[in-house]
Parts: structure tokens; sequence; C-alpha cells
């Protein structure tokens, strides 16, 4: 017999007894489901949230970074050296002392010129006088200064000689008078060499032959003065390419035949055997058959490519080996001190006589 419970007026009385077959269907149907349903929310609870997800993303690209950086540090050094890159990391890390060398880097085929729109000269100015603190306050061994213009500046790293340390202090479109503004710029610095390349931005801006000479012996002058224990090197002004330049050079170097620069390169090494130091000719190593600047050695005409800063880094290397005071194999450093020097063989204090490029062979113009 049905049991009837006894409900609220006016609600249908609701029988107990034996469930009918579709009810009892649906119940177990709702038992079997309900698991599987919970174990969806389940799973949607584990996911990881999106900024989780993120943190997690940008912790790998750290360290990925970090293990890069520690595995090429001459990398790291390009990479926070980049024009678009170095004024925030002045800012932001003003004492960095660079692994290789500290001087902004830029691709090798950049165009100088280009980039200097990115910086301006007052904020390259900053960069270079920061990092010439830095560097003073280490100190480091066999301390050589590259001081110039855009070809200075655009050095490869990877290319300077590794048996030293650089300080690389160019500027693209520097003149000898902006130079001798930023020379205060080395006084805490100790270089055993300090590298010259000035004079090219003086002739696209239109300076006299006779200031420019006038400058440069300035220029040495005052390196002297203040760093009397360094050896100074002034190096060659490089030819152009002439007709085989770029629209934008070719118009900034008119009426500047290599003919000029190759008779002031002949006045620089004067200058520089009167006031002790050293001269070295790149002209020959850069120059084809008819005076110009090898068109495998530069990118525009003017600046160089990686071949050319190769050839120049070679030159540099043989010259300090077989040149510098400071350079020379014990042996035969040994040797000029213990013998009496020959006639045709200069002591290192008669070193800057070596370079003469008034006694050699004029290429064909």
């Amino acid at each position: 017999m049905t049991q009837q419970l006894d409900l609220k007026p006016g609600k249908k009385p609701m029988f107990l007894g034996k469930p009918s077959r579709k009810a009892a269907e649906k119940a177990t149907k709702a038992i079997v489901e309900k698991p599987i349903e919970k174990s969806a929310e389940s799973k949607a609870r584990k996911r990881l949230p999106l900024w989780a997800s993120l943190l997690i993303a940008s912790n790998g690209m750290v360290l990925l970074g970090v293990s890069l950086f520690t595995a090429r540090p001459d990398l790291a050094d390009r990479l926070l050296n980049d024009p678009r890159v170095a004024p925030i990391v002045a800012k932001v890390w003003p004492n960095r002392t660079p692994v290789v060398q500290p001087s902004p880097a830029a691709p090798a085929e950049a165009l100088p010129e280009t980039a200097r729109t990115i910086l301006s000269y007052e904020q390259w100015l900053d960069v270079l006088k920061q990092e010439a603190i830095a560097v003073s306050t280490k100190n480091p061994e066999r301390l050589t200064v590259l001081l110039g213009d855009s070809l200075s500046l655009w050095f490869p790293p990877e290319q300077l000689p590794g048996d030293r340390s650089w300080l690389n202090q160019g500027i693209s479109g520097e003149t000898t008078a902006d130079m001798l503004k930023r020379l205060s710029f080395l006084d805490g610095t100790k270089p055993q060499t300090i590298l010259v390349m000035a004079g090219i931005n003086d002739l696209k801006s239109g300076v006299s032959e006779t200031d420019l000479l006038t400058n440069y012996r300035t220029l040495i002058q005052t390196l002297k003065q203040k760093h009397p224990e360094t050896e100074l090197v002034v190096q060659s002004i490089l030819p152009h390419s002439g007709a085989a330049m770029t629209a934008e050079e070719a118009d900034r170097l008119k009426g500047i035949p290599n003919e000029q620069i190759f008779r002031l390169n002949q006045k620089l090494a004067t200058i520089a055997k009167e006031e002790q130091a050293l001269f070295l000719n790149l002209n020959p190593l850069f120059s084809d058959p008819e005076g110009m600047l090898r068109s495998d050695l530069t990118t525009d005409g003017l600046h160089l490519s990686p071949a050319g800063y190769l050839v120049w880094s070679t030159a540099l290397q043989t010259f300090s080996q077989t040149q510098l005071r400071n350079d020379r194999p014990a042996a035969v450093a040994t040797q000029s001190e213990s013998d009496a020097p020959k006639a045709d063989a200069p002591t290192a204090e008669t070193a800057p006589e070596t370079a003469k490029p008034a006694e050699e062979t004029k290429p064909d113009q």
C-alpha cells in the first residue's frame, strides 16, 4: 500500500513507493555523469593563469640571455653599446665596465653618418666620457685608446688585437678642433698607447690645411703633456674612392683630391717626428694603383668594410710588435739596451723616425 504524506495546503501530494523505470534511469545517469563533470571542473582549476605563464616565459628569456652573454661577452658589449641602447644603459648603469672594449658598436655594414641621427653629438660625448671614467676606475693593463672619428668609432671589437685592453673614443663627424675639446676625458686613464686618426672631417667641413695641421700639433703636444709615459701614434688620413663614392660622400668630398690627402700625410709625419710621436702610414695598404681607396675595403667609398677593418687590425698588430717600445719582444728590447745601436736600426727612443711617408714611393694618382 502506498503511503501518503501530509503537505501544505495547495500542494499536490507526493507518494513514496517504488520509483518508475524512467525515474530510475534518470537517477542512474545523474550519478554516472556527475564525477565526469567534477573532473572537468578540476582540470579547469589546474590551468596556469596568464600572468604565471608570462612570468615563466620572461624568466626563461632572461636565463637564455645570461647564458649567451656569459659565453659571448663580446656580443653583450655590442648590444649594450648599440646607439639605440647606450643612452638607457648609461643612465641605469653609469659605471659599467665593458668586457671587450667600450666603443659603441654597430653592424659592420652600417653607415656611420646615418647612425648619427640616433644619438646627438652631445649624447655621444656623454657616452664616451662615462666609458672613460669607468675604465679609469679599473686601470686595465696595456690599455690602448682609439681616438678618432667614425672610422675609429665603428672598429668592430672582435677585430681589434686581443692582446690588450681597448678604450674606443671615436665619434662620428669629429674634427681636430672637436677632439681638442674632449681630451680631458682621458685625464683619469693611464693608457700604454694612444692611436689618433683625424682630419678627413676637417677637409669635408672646409677647414684649411694650416688650421688642421695646427690643431693636430696642439693635440699631440697636449696628449704628450697629459700622458708623458704613453706612446702616441699618429695614423695617416685614409684616401677616398673618388668617383666610386656614394652620391652623399662624393658631394661632401668634392674638390678634395687624394693628392691633397697624400701631401697632408707627409706633413703629419713631419709633425709627429718633431713632437716625438710615432707615425703609422696606412695608405699603402688601403690604396689601389691609382691612389684611391680600394673598393674591396669600403662600403661607400669612405667608410670601411669588415675586410677594411681586418687590414687595419693586421697593420696595428704588426706595428705594435715592431715599433712600439712597450710591445717589442723582450729579447729584442734587451739586445737594444746592451748593444750599441746601428745607424739604420733605430732604438725605442728614435722609433718616431721609422715612418717617413716622404721617403716612400707615391702611388700613381
